[in-house]
């Protein structure tokens, strides 16, 4: 069997239907340290803060709190292919705005991502999109690869959509939220300098929107923060890697050109789903392995049956580098953001 070929079971209409790990995770300082879960902005009845869901009586714990949701956890990863390792594998594509350059792996839409619209690939996208849409992925392949692996949406212009093919969420169970308080103190009173009067200063302190308080020249406490939370029913890291999903990708009716799109694609997704990230997520939230539970990583086909997958990192890398040789990867390029055309999108949308 060749390099190229010893995963084409996995692209066989009765191959599995998916590739599944589950991870038992613990934050840095124990099993019972405290964690900070993402937060997110009020809307749709929603407060704001941290996202957890409640089943019975809050008061019992039973509860679901999202600590990393699919949508950053597939942004988390993507950019695995820009380091030295992986930049074979996948075209770098450099969007140069002004001073800045933005990696198209960088983009959180991905190749329906505004900075990407208004370049110069906007007319080679917009082709590669609706060709999608009458059933040929591969002219996207060849500009924005990861797009087919993390799934994306046009949905500014030509509504095509693909899905993920990896998602990834880590989730807590059983949390205990906690809160936190704190105080700035200045080191000058400012009222001593007369910069500042004493009436000022009565007003502003305990005022958190006053100006003196915003600007740090008073006393400004903060009470009943978000101060994270306690899993006592542990912390998981659910992943899923879609095979009935990828075997749906076609180059139109070229079943030659399919099957090297398919390869490559899931080569590009072995090698995602079997990277180690770093467990750091945001400040306070640093993930391991909890070695006190094994990890499970198993395939799962249409029958229900889950026997293990013994899938490595340095297989999946050996793999995908011979399927990206086969499917000739594009050449890497720099393009140039465009004002006009992102002035002419908000126009079309007026």
């Amino acid at each position: 069997m060749s390099e190229l070929t010893k995963f084409d079971h996995y692209l066989s209409d009765d191959g599995p239907a998916a590739l599944v790990i589950r991870e038992h995770l613990a934050p840095v300082e124990g099993t019972d340290g405290v964690l900070f879960p993402a937060t997110f902005a009020g809307g749709d009845g929603f407060p704001g803060g941290y996202n957890i869901d409640t089943f019975g009586d809050e008061k019992d714990g039973r509860n679901v709190c999202l600590i990393d949701s699919v949508g950053s956890q597939a942004n988390r990863i993507e950019p695995l292919f820009m380091q030295a390792k992986y930049q074979h594998l996948v075209p770098q594509v450099v969007i140069m705005a002004g001073e800045h350059e933005v990696n198209l792996l960088e983009a959180g839409h991905r190749a329906g991502d505004a900075l990407l619209r208004c370049s110069e690939l906007q007319k080679e996208l917009q082709d590669a999109f609706r060709a999608v849409l009458a059933g040929n992925a591969e002219p996207l392949a060849r500009v924005a690869p990861t797009s087919l692996v993390f799934g994306v949406w046009d949905s500014r212009d030509t509504q095509a959509k693909l899905p993920r093919l990896i998602s990834s969420t880590v989730r807590a169970f059983d949390v205990r939220r906690l809160t936190r308080g704190a105080v700035y103190i200045p080191p000058l009173d400012y009222t001593d300098m007369d910069v500042f009067s004493e009436e000022e200063k009565a007003k502003a302190e305990g005022n958190n929107k006053s100006p003196l308080a915003q600007r740090g020249f008073v006393h400004n406490p903060a009470s009943a923060a978000h101060g994270g939370v306690i899993a006592r029913g542990g912390i998981r890291r659910d992943a899923a890697l879609g095979l009935a999903a990828l075997r749906l990708l076609h180059a139109g009716k070229d079943e030659q050109k399919t099957l090297a799109l398919r390869r490559y694609i899931l080569g590009l997704s072995l090698v995602a789903f079997t990277s180690h990230g770093s467990g750091y997520l945001r400040q306070g939230c640093t993930l391991v392995l909890d070695p006190a539970k094994p990890r499970d990583f198993v395939e799962v086909h249409a029958d229900g049956t889950r026997p293990p997958c013994g899938v490595t990192h340095d297989a999946a890398l050996a793999f995908a580098t011979a399927a990206a040789k086969a499917f000739a990867v594009s050449e890497n390029r720099t393009v140039a953001f465009e004002k006009s055309k992102a002035k002419a999108d908000v126009k079309k949308k007026d």
